[in-house]
């Protein structure tokens, strides 16, 4: 994965803690995953929905940072919203785990 479709999760959560909350984080992994932890604040939009659910609930220009179970399925949702019209799309290296081990806040039974 290149640098600019990438973030490292300290990044992301130094630019949350900085109050530029103008984000929009979107988790594609599936429903019970996602029910069993995730990001604080990540929106639940599977893999297979997420060109479609997106360019109906969220500006072009909006800035998407996206995670799923691995970095493999993490670069496809980027993939998949650079493609649909997403100017300002990232994916969160680590996922979760990257997430959790950066001490960003997280919900869930398995959070």
């Amino acid at each position: 994965m290149s640098n600019s479709l990438a973030t490292d999760a300290h990044d992301l959560k130094l630019r949350l803690e900085w109050g530029h909350p103008a984000l929009t984080i979107i988790d594609v992994r599936d429903r019970q995953t996602y029910n069993q932890g995730h990001i604080s604040g990540a929106i639940p939009i599977p893999l297979s929905e997420l060109a479609q659910r997106a360019k109906t609930s969220l500006h072009t220009q909006r800035h998407i940072y996206v995670y799923g179970s691995d970095d493999q399925q993490s670069a496809s949702a980027t993939q998949t919203l650079k493609a649909a019209g997403f100017a300002e799309v990232s994916a969160i290296l680590g996922g979760l785990a990257g997430w959790k081990a950066a001490g960003g806040a997280t919900e869930g039974p398995g959070a």
